[in-house]
């Protein structure tokens, strides 16, 4: 039989979830939880590069913690993990700064678009791929699911793995393969651009009731009268709608907007009532998980362990490499 690969990727508790998470990465993490040994954390570390307050960080790390559980991952079949409990990361991350050419980091896309979008231009977010790579190599991961966004991030951790074993003449570090996924499309928020937090553009999975209707209200769309027939298409309620609807009700929702006498207010009804389906059973799971908080971190407690320990098996020969010293 052979042996099941591990899978490793991650996600910021930078703020409330959103469907552009869910549908972009989310959803993936919990299918592949079945296909084969799947490691996700929780990358505080890297919240750190937008974040500077503790109490905040916190609770968005347990948000996501109960928004991925509400939403079908079980800790059973991955370990599910905050960074921030496997130090021997950090240990990675340092000893890869040493390998790593400064002029690499200065052709990171990421860091560039960070920044361009307000982000503090901090040597966190500008090392930032070291770290990542450190997330991804201390595992000896085998696949890391990444949108295309992350290709760069990707190859640059290819490129330390190959730097570090080469330095040390040794194969100390895994070179992961290149897994992009193909996400279902770019999820448009309420003002058309990609979906993002840092645009204040989001509709929260797990909103409900009047917060929910206002934010799907506000959706911008243009001014064709309702009695005039409408292109689906080059419309972002009609992009929502596809994220929820099966075949059949994609095309009788699309033939309407065609026939004309459709309004967009009526789409908005349709993607309300679409949203809270969806997400109506996750909703009511992640209310039960609130009330059980000592589970909530039990489950962290045990990932942290488990990751750790796998942690320490990758970093043991680096360290003899690297001639690293250690009283203990």
């Amino acid at each position: 039989m052979s042996k099941k690969k591990t899978i490793l990727s991650g996600i910021q508790p930078s703020g409330k979830l959103h469907i552009g998470n869910y549908f972009g990465a989310m959803r993936q993490h919990i299918r592949m939880q079945e296909e084969g040994d799947a490691f996700y954390f929780l990358a505080n570390y890297h919240s750190l590069t937008s974040i500077n307050d503790g109490e905040r960080l916190k609770e968005y790390t347990l948000d996501v913690v109960l928004d991925y559980l509400a939403l079908g991952l079980d800790p059973n079949k991955c370990t599910f993990f905050a960074q921030s409990d496997v130090p021997q990361t950090t240990e990675l991350a340092w000893i890869l700064g040493t390998v790593t050419p400064v002029s690499l980091m200065e052709k990171g896309v990421s860091y560039k678009d960070k920044v361009a979008q307000g982000l503090n231009p901090n040597i966190g977010l500008f090392s930032y791929p070291i770290l990542q790579a450190a997330d991804i190599l201390i595992y000896h991961s085998d696949l890391v699911p990444v949108g295309e966004d992350q290709k760069q991030n990707i190859e640059i951790c290819r490129d330390l793995a190959g730097k570090l074993n080469r330095a040390y003449d040794d194969e100390l570090l895994k070179i992961p393969e290149e897994y992009i996924v193909k996400s279902v499309a770019v999820v448009p928020g309420i003002d058309g651009q990609k979906m993002s937090k840092s645009y204040d553009n989001t509709i929260q999975i797990f909103d409900e009731g009047k917060s929910l209707k206002k934010r799907v209200m506000s959706i911008q769309t243009d001014s064709t009268p309702l009695e005039d027939p409408k292109d689906p298409e080059s419309c972002n309620v009609f992009a929502l709608i596809k994220l929820f609807a099966d075949e059949d009700q994609k095309s009788q929702i699309a033939e309407k907007y065609r026939s004309g006498g459709y309004g967009y207010g009526h789409a908005k009804k349709e993607l309300l009532g679409m949203i809270t389906d969806y997400f109506a059973e996750a909703r009511e799971k992640r209310k039960e998980l609130e009330k059980d908080m000592d589970y909530v971190h039990d489950v962290l407690k045990e990932g942290g362990k488990k990751a750790r320990e796998r942690a320490e098996t990758v970093m043991e020969p680096i360290r003899s490499a690297t001639g690293l010293y250690r009283s203990f």
